[in-house]
């Protein structure tokens, strides 16, 4: 038996008896079609190392694994372990399950190496997961993820944008961020409230040291906080109008005005600024 013996995934469901369930943000893409467009968007080849949040009833997972890549496949929902076993039965041990939270599993432990992310993932923690790969010690050589349209606007936002906020620049600072492909609710079984879409992260070569991120995270977060305020209050923690003199920024402008360079130059003022 091989991966094309498989039964559909809306048959598989049934035979186990599974739903999707609220609790876990889960909404399942049983289309493979769709499902081998978002591995081809991945640019995911064989010998490839990928990490899978979320399978479910690994719709995506086959076509991962079409590719001729390795996956591992973090799944919270245990009820899908006996599903996804017969999936891994037949992929010729390119198939690696961890039950588990991916908000604490070790996914570099898990993957045993260079990794790239290819993942529906749940909308519940999407947003977390993101910033845990872009900022923790683990960091995807690549990632490809579905999140919520609101959520993948936010990522690649460019100033100015309504949408522009700590997200984009953190984002944006470490990667080259762009949507690859936009899906609509019906797409979903079951469908969610939202459209989604496919935002594909490339890291970016020469990402500034790991203080000046750290920094930059205290900065956004302080300057989206108060987004409506001038800088020189809504940083007044961080030194306010002197700081963003000390950066080249103008003190009256607002964060949702001040670009990547901006924002780098306020993060590493911060750390000049910081006693010795």
């Amino acid at each position: 038996m091989s991966l094309a013996d498989l039964p559909p995934l809306r048959e598989a469901l049934e035979r186990h008896d599974l739903m999707a369930r609220k609790s876990f943000g889960q909404h399942f893409l049983l289309d493979l079609n769709v499902t081998r467009k978002i591995a081809r968007l991945a640019q995911v080849t064989e010998g490839d190392t990928v990490v899978e949040v979320g399978p479910g009833p690994g719709g995506l997972t086959r076509a991962l694994l079409e590719t001729g890549a390795r996956v591992v496949a973090i799944e919270k929902d245990s009820r899908f372990l006996p599903l996804l076993a017969e999936v891994a039965e037949v992929a010729d041990g390119r198939l690696e399950l961890v039950e588990g939270d991916a908000l604490k599993v070790d996914a570099a432990q898990a993957a045993g190496g260079p990794a790239h992310v290819v993942s529906n993932l749940p909308y519940n923690v999407g947003t977390q997961l993101l910033i845990n790969w872009l900022t923790g010690p683990f960091r995807p050589l690549s990632m490809t993820l579905m999140f919520q349209k609101e959520v993948a606007d936010r990522i690649v936002a460019q100033p100015d944008d309504d949408a522009y906020g700590r997200l984009a620049v953190i984002a944006q600072t470490l990667c080259e961020a762009r949507t690859v492909m936009d899906l609509p609710a019906k797409a979903f079984t079951p469908p969610p409230k939202v459209a989604s879409a496919v935002v594909r992260l490339v890291p970016k070569a020469d990402p500034p040291p790991v203080e000046v991120v750290a920094a930059l995270e205290r900065v956004t977060a302080a300057a989206f906080g108060q987004r409506r305020k001038m800088l020189r209050s809504s940083l007044k923690a961080l030194g306010g109008a002197a700081l963003c003199e000390r950066a080249g920024i103008s003190p009256d402008a607002r964060a949702e005005v001040i670009d990547l360079a901006g924002f780098l130059a306020l993060a590493q003022a911060t750390l000049d600024a910081a006693p010795l």
